[in-house]
């Protein structure tokens, strides 16, 4: 997968990261992967759908990694899904510190907050395994039909992507996490699993328009992107 990728990245016209929209981009892509892990530690259920908080905005991070790997290209998009997993590696491992730092006299809240840092700890190897693999992933499938459509045919670049990249992700995340948040039963796990991959693979189809409009708005300002046409 890496040599294909790096002639892909050899062949196709991608921008700089040197410029001013790249790193807010990834500082962006990293707080909604750190805050959708923290929401994560919730199961959540409406009815028969079950899922976990994290449904709120883990989402919003293929959006971000759509546009990074359409703007600057998979090596640019894979350093930041490293500086993501990074920075979530260093959050568990501030709140293991926390756990053990004495409590003041007036906080009442050690046993909940260790209950929380242990089901986040369980939801971070779950959300960093997914998050490799998805991520990962989305970008390679992005930047692969890339080369073949050029700056044709985005729609199907976007869904494409996100439909392997979100599988993949889903899978390898809810297989590790399900037992975290308290899924027993294979029936549910199936249903978690499905349906966590539906509703994050809708919601991208969904915010199409916004994606379309980030992209157009970044391509068009990065001097040093030059459109595929040849």
């Amino acid at each position: 997968m890496t040599d294909s990728t790096v002639d892909q990245d050899q062949h196709a016209s991608f921008a700089r990261v040197g410029s001013a929209y790249y790193p807010v981009l990834v500082a962006i892509f990293t707080a909604l992967v750190i805050i959708s892990n923290v929401t994560a530690t919730k199961g959540v259920e409406f009815g028969p759908i079950i899922t976990d908080g994290g449904f709120i905005v883990f989402p919003l991070t293929y959006v971000i990694g759509d546009v990074l790997s359409e703007v600057y290209g998979f090596r640019a998009a894979r350093r930041a899904i490293y500086t993501g997993f990074a920075m979530n590696a260093l959050a568990a491992l501030a709140f293991w510190a926390t756990i053990y730092l004495p409590a003041a006299d007036f906080y009442p809240n050690q046993e909940h907050f260790e209950n929380v840092v242990h089901a986040y700890t369980g939801l971070i190897v779950a959300g960093l395994a997914g998050f490799l693999v998805g991520q990962t992933l989305n970008a390679w499938s992005l930047v692969l039909i890339k080369e073949r459509t050029k700056e044709k045919y985005l729609w199907a670049r976007l869904i494409g992507s996100t439909f392997v990249g979100q599988l993949g992700d889903t899978v390898v995340f809810c297989a590790i996490a399900a037992s975290v948040i308290g899924i027993t039963s294979f029936s549910d796990f199936l249903t978690y699993t499905a349906q966590g991959w539906l509703y994050k693979t809708l919601v991208e189809v969904a915010i199409l328009p916004v994606t379309y409009r980030v992209i157009a708005f970044i391509k068009h300002r990065e001097p040093s992107y030059q459109p595929l046409t040849v």
